[in-house]
């Protein structure tokens, strides 16, 4: 994934850019930093849940290159999935079918699920550990069972991008090394980037392939020790 000159922000006042770079699959790459150099908002401009106020996102895959700027919401499903800090807006689910929301990409919102689909889910959630209450309404969940949930929905929806936002902010100490070690996991077996946010340096740094800053551009850093 290629950011060229992309500057990011809220109408049309910028937050962060020119950023500059390339992010490469196989890696966990942690996004660093202080609060308010626009981590998050690079995260939902690659998500496409805001635009972009300049520049481009550029991805090859399969030797064709997308220009994520013009690409519709389904084609962006298929190749970013996310996790934010937010709590899920959903009511009346289960945790599996929250997980299954991850194949709306390739069934449509009405979609039947077919045996494929229903693999992919049960190895998301295996992956994860809910299947344990794969039957549970998500809303009795606690916040580190309801984020495990939310990264099998990420993996489920089968994108060769996952970004997530804080994923180990509401987690024990042990949850937060099973998550990073899952995420470093995912992007070494299954080819993928993963791009994670993060505060927790101490963990962050024993599983990360890569660590980025956002400082007068895009930018390798070493956390501080």
């Amino acid at each position: 994934m290629i950011l060229d000159h992309l500057t990011i922000g809220y109408r049309h006042k910028p937050v962060a850019g020119p950023l500059d770079g390339t992010l490469e699959a196989n890696r966990l790459v942690c996004l660093i930093g202080s609060n308010g150099l626009g981590k998050s908002t690079l995260l939902r401009t690659l998500a496409g849940l805001q635009p972009a106020l300049a520049g481009r996102v550029v991805f090859s895959t399969e030797g064709s290159e997308h220009d994520c700027t013009n690409l519709s919401a389904e084609a962006r499903a298929r190749l970013f999935s996310v996790v934010l800090t937010e709590k899920p807006d959903v009511l009346n689910l289960t945790a599996r079918e929250v997980v299954a929301m991850g194949r709306m990409p390739y069934t449509g919102f009405f979609g039947k699920l077919k045996k494929e689909d229903d693999d992919l889910i049960n190895r998301a959630m295996e992956l994860t550990g809910t299947l344990i209450f794969a039957s549970r309404d998500l809303s009795t969940l606690s916040d580190g069972e309801r984020q495990k949930v939310m990264i099998a929905r990420a993996i489920a929806q089968q994108t060769p991008v996952m970004l997530l936002d804080e994923p180990t902010a509401f987690l024990d100490y042990e949850s937060k090394h099973a998550t990073m070690a899952l995420l470093r996991t995912i992007a070494h077996d299954m080819s993928k980037l993963v791009l994670v946010s993060t505060h927790d340096l101490d963990i962050a740094r024993r599983y990360a392939d890569r660590f980025i800053t956002i400082d007068n551009g895009l930018k390798d850093t070493v956390p501080n020790t």
